[in-house]
């Protein structure tokens, strides 16, 4: 089994992405894909059409965001569920694969565990859990932590986690360590993906909002672009029998 742990040492990772990481990691050819916090199903959007899936069930606990996503009507191999994943509802051994993109830290704390125990439920027996986390670390989780500090809740999500393979629920098949991208063309796109998204209620006031403003106007390019390269954390999980 590979020994699980929190790489970072402050020098840069490869560059890649969730989706080139699936394509390499999971079988895709007539799969039953489960991904549980879907948000805006953008990901969502290039799994389905991009892989040759059976069937993708994108589930989202934000009621705001799950209505949008239902006015969806162009994806045809998906299904949108509202829920979190700690009650899944799909059927014992029914899915193929897992996925939680960035989604693992924001269930409470003290359902993490209820959630792992979810995804090995619906599982068939050898399935894989994709479970991709961001690492507290890097200049956009400086920015985020003026207003959202996620130190606490992004290591109970890697310490549920690694009870999970300890209580022989899972197998840890790899970890794969890389530098994901963001990019953002100006302030005000960082404002409506970030402080005004559904899913939160970010209520800065002036100060805090000018504080925010200026770490971030420090990266913009001459072009009035800002990027960033986010370290992330994939645990590869088996399901054992």
């Amino acid at each position: 089994m590979t020994e699980m742990q929190i790489r970072y040492t402050g020098k840069r990772l490869p560059v890649s992405s969730d989706i080139e990481q699936i394509a390499r990691c999971l079988p895709l050819q007539g799969t039953r894909l489960l991904e549980l916090g879907c948000g805006s199903a953008l990901t969502t959007r290039r799994l389905a059409e991009t892989f040759p899936i059976a069937e993708l069930i994108a589930t989202e606990v934000d009621r705001t965001q799950h209505e949008k996503n239902l006015r969806l009507t162009d994806l045809p191999r998906v299904t949108f569920q509202y829920g979190g994943a700690e009650a899944i509802d799909q059927p014992d051994a029914s899915i193929d694969a897992v996925l939680m993109l960035k989604s693992l830290h924001h269930v409470p704390v003290e359902l993490m565990p209820q959630a792992l125990r979810e995804i090995h439920r619906v599982l068939k027996p050898g399935g894989l859990a994709y479970l991709s986390e961001p690492i507290y670390a890097g200049a956009f989780n400086d920015i985020l932590r003026l207003f959202n500090d996620e130190q606490r809740v992004r290591e109970a999500a890697f310490a549920a986690i690694k009870e999970a393979v300890a209580g022989g629920r899972f197998d840890v098949v790899e970890q794969i360590f890389f530098d994901g991208i963001s990019r953002f063309q100006g302030f005000e796109e960082f404002e409506e993906r970030i402080l005004h998204a559904t899913h939160s209620d970010y209520r800065l006031g002036a100060d805090l909002h000018a504080q925010v403003r200026a770490a971030f106007l420090r990266h913009l390019d001459p072009d009035g672009v800002a990027e960033f390269r986010n370290p992330h954390r994939v645990d590869l999980l088996r399901r054992t029998a």
